[in-house]
């Protein structure tokens, strides 16, 4: 027996695992790693059954090549090879940005998807970049560009230390803070409790936090922005603004909001406008406090509006940046994704609908309009990094259909799933305890300052490619250096860049010094271990990866501490509370004011021993809630006259689904789990449970207009009984 010390890279939670292998290399036990630091032997069931998805035997091992309706498995040098084919062609007769690219949820939590983004983005040269962010987050991003100038400066709730918090659209008690890491966030909001401190919670569903709550408001599904507006009105008609910052455009901000009063929020949201009062008042009455909103605020009609509303409540009252309000994490390796200039977004826009990038992204929204659009820049080959769109993405079905007509589609994923069984060819990296891991995008949003390495508990086997290889060498191919190239150019070309960058920076401790000399100082067993020591080398911390290997658990970096100063990137130099396009998409959120209210909305749901799609296929993670099924609040199953199953329909399409009555959430509103959907998959326990795909529902003309992030929540349905 042998025991690994890892991080767990399933979620936003980064627990600390311990586990035990077999001399056959097989998980016996998983738990939590009580020496870890950060998250103190904490584990939930996704992470106890990490085991099981990493053993998983329908997991492909082998590269397979599409013949005929089926697949066959090939070698890696044969794979390769016909990536370099099939993405050639396209190219020589199309031009480069007939090829897209799209990096799926797990790339933001393994290390090769964070280091070999940029470089394979460069190497295809194609204005077609999508990803997950604009299924997700990219409301949060876009709001704290335009706030702070910084897209990744992302302001997490200092829960160990508030006195006041308040959870809009979020569930941490399952979701353990998704851009907010904070593990074991049931003990973390006892805590807060048990000093003293409040917890409100507003969600359309009584979730697991709001249980936990000392309040839990319903509110109507995407009228968020609405409430927030009533809490900004108040504080500056009752003067309790306590700004502590350099801003700009306060009076153009409470100009805005002066239209928007609390009886506004009551009309629009079911939150009774006293409550909205109390609510600014206890919010700035606290001796410290925070705002915290997630999916629930994001995958709306106006996610950008509500995030930059959750910031400026936290500016108005004084907490931003501010031990027990909210903070910025500081990172221990170089924080390469900040370009130190100011956000700039709209720099291209999609071809057939004119939507702006984001973040060097077009919406995942319009993927379908530019691969059936004809014309010049149409796409016709796709690269597709642990991506499952045709049930995570919106109108999936659709995207699904569009796929089956590409010329050409390469998909790095370990399953044969409902998207990649239209690929051409399909690269699978290997199992999850046979790669390294390092949360670089994870520590952006922790509450805590903390790092840890995770090197490999297993050795590759002789027929297997490392997932930073396999991302190098399509790097490469896309380059057009050939399916033959080394992949260590790869490496060496990151490295180079990040050695010549420190030693030119004016006022770095290595300016003017030797690249050579330093690269020889360099360390690590490949070269994804190379690149981890230089960033951390040169991060804020002086670690290196020596240090991380010598400490298995993990290292306490310290409390957060205010670091807005250093962060701030506007042309102004302040923080811009009434950033002009922001401002400009009041014009849309006064249209909802005047528009009907629909009789039913669909919302998504959390769910503890789930994320996406990509682990139904544990058996100990599916069943008891682990279900799809669709929560309707009696009232409404009695008004809609529904039995045991009821068909949902949508303007994108409809599902027949089994209901169950849920007093949790308010009538007027039904609840379906995202990732669903698996009926017929090659994934044999998917396959025995496989619920129904929400996003036949999901609507890809409808998103939030600034961030062109899709909407997934208040999704107008009709609801009736289904006759077998």
């Amino acid at each position: 027996m042998t025991t690994a010390h890892r991080t767990c890279p399933i979620c936003d939670s980064v627990c600390g695992l311990k586990i035990e292998l077999n001399a056959a290399g097989r998980v016996t036990r998983v738990t939590g790693d009580e020496r870890d630091p950060f998250t103190g032997g904490y584990i939930c069931p996704k992470g106890a059954g990490l085991g099981q998805l990493d053993e998983d035997p329908d997991r492909l091992r082998h590269p397979l090549i599409r013949e005929g309706d089926g697949f066959r498995e090939a070698s890696w040098e044969e794979a390769f090879e016909a990536v370099e084919r099939g993405l050639g062609e396209v190219v020589e007769k199309h031009g480069r940005d007939a090829v897209a690219v799209f990096f799926g949820n797990p790339t933001y939590h393994t290390m090769a998807g964070f280091l070999y983004r940029v470089p394979l983005i460069q190497a295809l040269a194609s204005k077609n970049v999508y990803s997950s962010g604009t299924i997700d987050h990219m409301p949060k991003h876009v709001a704290c560009g335009h706030l702070y100038g910084d897209p990744f400066a992302i302001a997490v709730p200092d829960v160990d230390r508030t006195d006041y918090l308040l959870v809009i659209g979020a569930n941490p008690m399952e979701s353990h803070g998704s851009l907010f890491c904070a593990p074991n966030m049931p003990a973390r909001l006892r805590a807060l409790r048990k000093r003293g401190g409040k917890l409100v919670v507003v969600d359309p569903r009584r979730t697991r936090t709001a249980d936990a709550a000392d309040e839990h408001f319903f509110v109507r599904p995407g009228t968020d922005p609405f409430l927030l507006l009533g809490i900004v009105h108040t504080l500056f008609a009752e003067g309790l603004t306590a700004v502590t910052h350099e801003v700009a455009g306060l009076d153009e901000l409470r100009e805005l909001v002066a239209e928007f009063p609390p009886a506004v929020a009551e009309r629009v949201c079911g939150v009774p406008a006293d409550d909205v009062v109390r609510l600014a008042r206890e919010l700035a009455a606290a001796p410290t406090a925070a705002v915290y909103s997630r999916m629930g605020g994001s995958v709306v009609e106006f996610g950008t509006i509500t995030q930059w509303l959750v910031d400026v409540v936290n500016v108005l009252t004084g907490n931003l940046d501010r031990p027990g309000g909210t903070m910025f994490t500081k990172t221990a390796a170089l924080e390469v994704f900040r370009t130190g200039q100011p956000f700039e977004w709209g720099r291209w826009r999609s071809r057939v609908k004119g939507l702006p990038e984001v973040l060097g992204e077009l919406p995942t929204a319009t993927l379908a309009d530019e691969i059936e659009t004809p014309g010049d820049g149409q796409v016709r080959a796709l690269i597709n990094i642990g991506a499952n769109q045709v049930v995570a993405a919106p109108n999936g079905p659709r995207l699904g259909r569009a796929f089956g007509g590409l010329d050409f589609m390469v998909c790095v994923d370990p399953y044969l799933n409902e998207t990649t069984k239209h690929a051409s060819v399909i690269l699978p990296p290997p199992r999850i305890l046979q790669s390294p891991h390092y949360d670089f995008l994870m520590q952006i949003v922790m509450v805590r300052n903390y790092t840890r390495y995770s090197p490999p508990a297993l050795p590759l086997d002789d027929d297997q490619r490392s997932e930073a290889e396999i991302l190098a060498r399509l790097t490469l191919i896309a380059a057009g250096a050939g399916a033959a190239a080394d992949p260590s150019g790869v490496d060496e070309m990151f490295i180079g860049q990040l050695l010549t960058g420190a030693t030119q920076m004016p006022g770095s401790p290595v300016e003017g010094a030797d690249v050579a000399a330093l690269r020889a100082g360099i360390e690590g067993d490949d070269g994804t271990e190379q690149v981890l020591d230089t960033l951390l080398k040169f991060g804020p911390y002086g670690l290196s990866l020596a240090r991380l290997k010598q400490e298995p658990h993990g290292i306490d970096l310290g409390p957060l501490e205010p670091r807005l100063k250093e962060l701030l990137r506007t042309p102004s130099g302040k923080v811009e509370l009434a950033p002009a396009p922001i401002v400009a998409d009041f014009d849309r959120l006064r249209a909802r004011l005047a528009a009907p209210t629909p009789d039913v909305v669909l919302i998504g749901r959390r769910q503890l021993r789930s994320n996406n799609s990509w682990l139904h296929n544990v058996a100990s993670l599916v069943g008891g809630s682990n279900r799809c099924t669709l929560h309707v609040n009696p009232v409404d199953v009695a008004r809609l006259g529904l039995g045991e199953r009821a068909v949902v329909r949508s303007a994108a399409g409809e599902v027949v689904v089994p209901v169950e009555p849920n007093d949790a959430i308010m009538p007027g509103v039904v609840s379906l789990p995202h990732g669903w959907g698996h009926e017929g998959s090659p994934q044999r326990v998917a396959a025995r449970n496989p619920g129904v795909n929400a996003n036949a529902l999901t609507d890809d003309l409808v998103i939030d207009v600034p961030s062109g992030n899709a909407v997934f929540n208040g999704v107008p349905v009709t609801v009736g009984p289904h006759e077998d």
